[in-house]
């Protein structure tokens, strides 16, 4: 099962180690097989409010996604980015590819008939 490391990063004033974490970060994904599946690109928001940039990162599972984010690669230059972008950042594991919406909103209702 896939997982994601989601970023809602704040708009900064561009300076040299956000540049250098940029150019330095994709090197960091290579030992877990994670790649950029959302860098740098215009977000359209739906419905409420979504300030600043999205990252996503794709990786095949939850450990992979933890042992990137916890690796000596990434933790080295990790402050890069954080002493001058604020933001939130999320690890969410994906759903399997046979995964199927009805079989949670029929689990739902079972559960509310319970009550």
């Amino acid at each position: 099962m896939p997982a994601y490391v989601i970023a809602r990063l704040q708009e900064a004033a561009p300076h040299p180690e956000i540049a250098e974490y940029i150019d330095r970060i994709g090197a960091t994904f290579a030992p877990y097989g994670g790649r950029f599946l959302v860098h740098m690109a215009q977000h359209e928001v739906k419905e409420g409010s979504w300030p600043g940039h999205v990252v996503m990162i794709g990786f095949p599972g939850p450990a992979e996604a933890r042992a990137w984010w916890d690796s000596p690669a990434y933790q080295e230059i990790a402050p890069l980015r954080s002493r001058h972008i604020e933001g939130d950042i999320i690890l969410v594991p994906g759903v399997p590819e046979d995964y199927d919406p009805t079989a949670t909103g029929r689990a739902m209702r079972e559960a509310m008939a319970k009550r």
